[in-house]
């Protein structure tokens, strides 16, 4: 069998940043949801390795949710070689023939770009699936749900709350709360409630997207087409100076869609009233910080 061909592996704090916003810009997922989840998942480390599971990678995807998502959208996303790889049995499971090539499938969790595009269609996925069974608008801490406990997992502990929010939460999930005491259980032993740990698994994804370097919510809602991912930290203050050479003497359209990153041509430098004009919107924003990644920044 011929072997997979390499997958770049991006491991900057910059490179992951970028990875998840192409990952959004291509999916229409929000970018503030993405990268919350990122941080709470791994710390936005794409080798993190979870010790009470196969769980792995920036988004820490178990082996047969990695390879079901792979199977349904790799080859939209140039993996077709491991979507054909893979095979779903009469029971459900999802299985590699081939050792080494179900091994190098599992090895693109730790890459920055497979597991933000897998992430993002994971959750769009789930979306639609979440709101025919709850009959209302999905948000972030819903879908995040459906990533912590898988989609059934999701379904039940979300009808369950909207029910009865004060039930404890590790009865109805025994194996997840053996496998995540501190989210089922409060330093005194007591279960938490379902609400008590939606409420705090919301809370925890605003947070890891504001330690990552997001301005927007991550809990709220979860497609945003007019809002553009927000600038990381590592982004600040960035200042790239143009020559006229770029665009035959006229670069106006790429400065005013790189103005949120103080990119100004060499000629407007000594004229600060003429960049202020120059005000971006959401979509120049989000070209400017795509343009930014695509080239490695």
């Amino acid at each position: 069998m011929r072997a997979p061909p390499a997958v770049p592996t991006v491991t900057a704090a910059t490179g992951t940043h970028g990875a998840i916003a192409k990952a959004s810009a291509k999916t229409g997922v929000d970018f503030n949801y993405l990268l919350g989840q990122a941080q709470v998942e791994s710390g936005m480390r794409t080798n993190a390795r979870a010790r009470t599971s196969s769980a792995t990678g920036l988004y820490q995807f178990i082996e047969q949710s990695w390879l079901g998502v792979v199977k349904r959208h790799g080859a939209e996303h140039g993996m077709g070689w491991a979507a054909n790889s893979i095979e779903q049995t009469a029971g459900g499971r999802y299985v590699v023939s081939d050792t080494a090539t179900r091994s190098a499938i599992l090895s693109l969790r730790t890459d920055a770009n497979a597991a933000s595009l897998m992430a993002a269609e994971h959750a769009s996925d789930n979306k639609a699936a979440i709101e025919g069974s709850l009959g209302r608008e999905a948000n972030g801490t819903d879908l995040y749900m459906a990533h912590f406990l898988g989609l059934g997992g999701a379904k039940k502990f979300l009808a369950a709350m909207e029910a009865v929010p004060d039930r404890g939460a590790a009865a109805m999930f025994p194996a997840a709360a053996r496998a995540n005491r501190s989210i089922f259980y409060a330093p005194d032993g007591s279960q938490r409630s379902l609400g008590d740990i939606y409420q705090r698994f919301a809370g925890k994804l605003d947070r890891g997207a504001q330690v990552a370097g997001a301005t927007g919510t991550a809990s709220g809602n979860f497609f945003a087409d007019a809002q553009a991912p927000a600038f990381p930290a590592p982004f600040a203050g960035i200042d790239v100076i143009l020559g006229n050479e770029a665009s035959g003497g006229d670069d106006r359209w790429l400065q005013t869609t790189m103005a949120n990153l103080n990119v100004v041509r060499a000629a407007d430098r000594a004229d600060p009233a003429r960049a202020a004009t120059l005000r971006p919107t959401p979509e120049t924003a989000r070209l400017a910080y795509l343009m930014l990644a695509n080239l490695g920044a």
